[in-house]
């Protein structure tokens, strides 16, 4: 029993109650206000110079490709007019030394060369009539470019690279512009493609679930919990103080359509509250900061996302193992009273508990979801994933306290960067449904991950009960058909949709 008072107490670190909710949500706001008057602001509040959403009526065919981390993929998406779409695609993995390259022409000409694979496979005839001359120039496909990195857009298909993440480390291309890197590239090999759309796989996935969602309301949020997590949404363009500056800085007016009074917002809220004044703070996420490869940033997702959780539960269970008190130790040679057998609890030297990022978020999933008596399959995963032997039920019972805290800790985070901008947007109160568009994989397979979003919305002043009218779908694959769609917008920039 020590052992599990023990885990209480390390679970109670990680309790974001109500009031801290509420907290959050106001600093959130007030970073969205900072980030849409100037820039350099904690929450980047990025402009995409997209100013409208769909609504399920267009049509036509349409180029999309996506780095968004550790694979790189081509799709053509053929818009069929009725909320519908088709879709062909090639995915390959970004090799590692590209990840690192010292120039970024390696990493360009390899994506533009997968393009050209893409093109010869599934637009035969297309790419060889280009080939013999005899493409006209409306004859291009438009491509919408998915880079799921912080870029700082100043134009539909322009922006500039601001740091990498996930990863990635190419110091030459920090401060290009990723498009025209891109283009360069296309127009090397001679592609009949034009990069018409610098697309955040966030503002994809808004577009996405806005033209495949049920009845008549426009999305207004599309979010990411994945390996990373970020937001976009619709903005009000005068709220958007900052464009005036921005466009002053690049030498005149930005080309996009101002007549529907909105822009697409691209928060980037992963760096929300890297001061720290209400996120919370462990020793835990303290330890990983400290040993990531970007301490001080991001420190809303090195506490909400798939890529951090896996590492934050290690690192916790790394403690309570090898805590100074034999007695409340996790993983120790305790006898186990499990159905009359008595084991001993191994620890293989190379167990992935003794390596950085050595647990995967899947493993929290499973964890989380486990029922089974004595929770037999957290054990069977021990074992598997961990190459811990014969834990015993409490170890298990403690892991899974851990899980469950560290996993509904980011579900009520989601919620104050959901909640912020519902309020903040008065959607509410201007709306009878609002939509939320999500995808990734804790949104999607985390057990019980939307749940607690919700029941923190119904703590959030100013939601409450009225959380019932707060409606989130799934938006499947805002990295194709969203880029395709923003495409279509910057083809059509001067007809809004």
């Amino acid at each position: 029993m020590a052992l599990e008072a023990e885990a209480k107490r390390m679970v109670a670190e990680f309790e974001y109650t109500a009031e801290d909710v509420n907290k959050g949500v106001k600093e959130f706001i007030r970073e969205m206000e900072e980030g849409l008057e100037k820039q350099g602001t904690m929450m980047s509040q990025i402009p995409t110079y997209v100013t409208s959403v769909p609504n399920g009526t267009e049509k036509g065919v349409y180029l999309a490709v996506d780095l968004g981390g550790t694979n790189f993929r081509v799709c053509s998406i053929t818009l069929h007019g009725n909320q519908s779409f088709s879709l062909q695609q090639s995915k390959v993995p970004v090799p590692r030394t590209l990840m690192e390259a010292k120039t970024s022409h390696e990493l360009f000409h390899f994506l533009a060369k997968q393009i050209e694979a893409f093109l010869k496979t599934h637009h035969k005839d297309h790419f060889e009539k280009h080939r013999k001359g005899s493409v006209e120039e409306g004859e291009f496909f438009d491509l919408g470019f998915t880079f799921s990195f912080p870029v700082n857009q100043v134009g539909i298909n322009k922006g500039h690279l601001m740091r990498w993440t996930k990863g990635f480390d190419i110091q030459e291309a920090i401060g290009q512009d990723v498009c025209g890197l891109l283009q360069k590239e296309i127009d090397v090999l001679g592609l009949p493609v034009r990069v018409a759309a610098l697309v955040n796989d966030t503002v994809g996935t808004l577009m996405a679930r806005s033209y495949t969602s049920p009845g008549k309301h426009k999305t207004l949020i599309g979010a990411i919990f994945g390996t990373g997590t970020n937001g976009a949404y619709v903005e009000k363009l005068e709220k958007v103080k900052k464009m005036k500056a921005i466009e002053e800085a690049e030498g005149g007016k930005a080309n996009y359509d101002s007549s529907t009074g909105l822009m697409v917002i691209n928060s980037e809220w992963g760096s929300f509250d890297n001061a720290l004044k209400v996120l919370p703070n462990t020793p835990y996420d303290i330890d990983l900061d400290r040993e990531s490869v970007n301490p001080g940033i991001q420190m809303f997702e090195k506490r909400v996302s798939g890529m951090f959780l896996g590492e934050i539960l290690r690192r916790a269970l790394l403690s309570l193992h090898q805590h100074p008190d034999e007695g409340i130790a996790l993983f120790k040679d305790a006898s186990s009273h499990d159905n009359d057998i008595r084991s001993t609890t191994t620890v293989a030297e190379d167990s992935a508990l003794f390596k950085q990022w050595g647990i995967d978020t899947s493993f929290l999933s499973i964890v989380e979801e486990d029922q089974s008596d004595h929770l037999r399959i957290t054990k069977q995963t021990l074992e598997k994933e961990l190459k811990i032997e014969a834990a015993s039920t409490e170890d298990c019972v403690a892991v899974k306290m851990l899980v469950h805290a560290i996993g509904k800790r980011a579900a009520r985070l989601s919620a104050v960067a959901l909640g912020g901008v519902v309020l903040s947007t008065n959607k509410l109160q201007e709306e009878e449904m609002v939509d939320i568009g999500v995808d990734g994989s804790l949104v999607e397979y985390y057990p019980g991950f939307e749940e607690y979003i919700r029941e923190a919305f119904r703590e959030i002043e100013g939601i409450g009960e009225e959380e019932k009218r707060i409606r989130i779908g799934l938006a499947k694959d805002g990295s194709g058909l969203g880029a395709a769609l923003i495409a279509l917008v910057a083809h059509n920039s001067d007809q809004p949709l």
